[in-house]
């Protein structure tokens, strides 16, 4: 006498959510990237593929269960399913933690926005208003977001900023060198994984120390940051110290700005030992 053993129909359910959570999710993802998706279509795909995701783990939960009990087939169906579906619900538990860490932000700068505005902005129509930080909260959330003074011209502040920058393969809006009283100008889009668009902007300039740099970090398109902005300002800023503080290290010779009054006053005591100098018999 044979016994037929069944195939479970949740595991077979199970496996079919997992399986369809996978491109529901993916799919999305490329088309935001290569910009044949809106912001808003985005968002209703990610949340599809959220709820097939959580369908196909509490689907495959159940039929684990049911299998432990029944001894039916399925258990590769029922374990897939499972696996797919917590693979597809990872990213969402990963920004809801970050969500959860940083609040609801998407414009951050070291100095008001108004110095260093963006280049690539977005229709006024579909470019949500910007959320932002007082000072005192981004010194909590992000204490390294402060204006850097470095011993260098602003030239020389303005090469060692553009070589960074070009490392890190951004996407580089504008290039204006400082230019007498101009202070010099960067701007750069980033993409992040889910391809929302944001733009660094940097402003170089004459400071007391030589050099004063400044930067913003900006969102486009996007109600929340998740804490990118402020992170890349952080992050990008140390990396600058280091290689500045590299710079000067191994280039002792570096031209160091030099005051304009002690240069009129040495330059005014050199005449005067000159003039003293030719007097003597």
């Amino acid at each position: 006498m044979r016994i037929l053993i069944r195939t479970s129909k949740t595991a077979i359910w199970a496996r079919w959510l997992g399986g369809l959570a996978v491109p529901v999710l993916v799919i999305p993802v490329v088309m935001h990237r290569l910009r044949w998706l809106t912001g808003d279509l985005f968002l209703v795909a990610m949340v599809l593929a959220c709820i097939i995701a959580v369908l196909a783990v509490g689907t495959a939960i159940v039929a684990l269960a049911r299998l432990w009990q029944s001894g039916d087939q399925g258990w590769n169906r029922a374990l897939g399913g499972l696996v797919m579906g917590l693979l597809c619900l990872a990213p969402f538990a990963w920004y809801g933690n970050l969500a959860l860490t940083y609040p609801p932000v998407t414009d951050i700068a070291t100095i008001e926005r108004g110095a260093m505005p963006l280049v690539f902005e977005p229709g006024t129509a579909a470019m949500p208003p910007p959320r932002t930080l007082t000072r005192e909260q981004i010194a909590a959330l992000f204490p390294n977001v402060e204006t850097r003074e470095y011993p260098l011209t602003p030239e020389q502040a303005y090469e060692v900023v553009l070589r960074q920058v070009t490392s890190l393969g951004w996407d580089l809006r504008l290039q204006r060198p400082p230019l007498g009283s101009e202070p010099g100008r960067i701007n750069a889009q980033i993409m992040t994984w889910p391809g929302w668009r944001e733009e660094a902007v940097f402003r170089i300039e004459a400071g007391p120390e030589g050099s004063r740099v400044d930067m913003r970090s900006a969102s486009l398109h996007a109600f929340h940051d998740f804490g990118s902005n402020g992170t890349r300002i952080e992050t990008f800023l140390s990396a600058l110290d280091d290689e500045v503080t590299v710079l000067l290290r191994d280039n002792p010779s570096t031209t160091q700005p030099v005051d304009a009054e002690a240069e009129e006053t040495g330059e005014s005591e050199t005449d005067a030992e000159a003039e003293e100098a030719g007097s003597e018999p």
